[in-house]
C-alpha cells in the first residue's frame, strides 16, 4: 500500500463550522443562485459562505457529513457550496451507552465516528469537541486522528483550513509511507481537541 494510500476522512459538522451562530454581531449573508428545494425552511442557510466549497474541495481528504442534518446536508448545503453529494454518517439509535457517555461528557458523535473510520485516519471538525472526546479517541482509535474544534461564533476560518490542510497532507503521507496509520499527538503536529480557529 505504498504511495496509493486513501486520503484521510474529514468528518464535517454543519452548525458552527459552516453556519456560524452565537455572536453578538450580525453575520454576513450570501445568496447563491436559485434555492434548492426545501432549503427555505432553515433561516440560517444564507450564512454559509460559498467559498467554503472551494476550500473544502482543495483539502486532500474525503469529505463526509457528520451532522444532525444527515442527508439534508446533501440536499440543502452541497448545492450552495458547489459540492457533489457526500457520504453521510447515519447515527445509531440511542442506547444505554448514550446515557453513560452523556454523564461522562463524551460527545454523542464520538463513538460513531470512530466506528465509521474503522482505524483509518480522520479529522473531525465540530464546534462541540472537548478534551474528553480527544482522550476517548486516543484510547479507542489506532489511526491518525485530528479532533478540531471550531469556534461556532466564527465558523471555519483561514487558520482552521491551514491546520486541516497541513494535518491531512501529513496523515496521507504517513499512510502512504507506512501502509498503516499511527495516532497523532500534539507534539507531532496535530492540534489538540481544544484547538480551533
Amino acid at each position: 500500500m505504498t504511495g496509493c494510500a486513501q486520503p484521510p476522512l474529514l468528518f464535517l459538522d454543519v452548525d458552527g463550522p459552516l453556519i456560524p451562530f452565537g455572536a453578538a454581531q450580525q453575520y454576513p449573508t450570501y445568496h447563491v443562485g436559485p434555492r434548492p428545494e426545501g432549503s427555505g425552511s432553515h433561516p440560517l442557510l444564507n450564512r454559509i459562505d460559498p467559498e467554503h466549497g472551494l476550500r473544502l474541495r482543495a483539502l486532500p481528504c474525503e469529505l463526509v457529513w457528520a451532522s444532525s442534518w444527515m442527508a439534508d446536508a446533501n440536499e440543502c448545503i452541497c448545492p450552495r457550496l458547489g459540492l457533489p453529494q457526500l457520504p453521510v454518517v447515519n447515527w445509531p439509535e440511542p442506547s444505554d451507552l448514550d446515557e453513560q457517555d452523556e454523564r461522562s461528557g463524551l460527545h454523542w458523535k464520538t463513538r460513531a465516528l470512530v466506528a465509521w473510520a474503522a482505524g483509518h485516519a480522520f479529522a473531525w471538525v465540530d464546534d462541540e469537541i472537548t478534551d474528553i472526546d480527544q482522550a476517548w479517541v486516543t484510547a479507542h482509535h489506532p489511526g491518525e486522528a485530528l479532533l478540531h474544534r471550531v469556534d461556532a461564533r466564527q465558523g471555519l476560518t483561514d487558520a482552521d483550513y491551514t491546520v486541516l490542510d497541513q494535518w491531512s497532507r501529513r496523515a496521507h503521507a504517513l499512510e502512504g509511507r507506512n501502509g498503516r496509520v499511527g495516532l497523532a499527538t500534539a507534539g507531532e503536529g496535530a492540534a489538540p481537541a481544544s484547538a480551533g480557529g
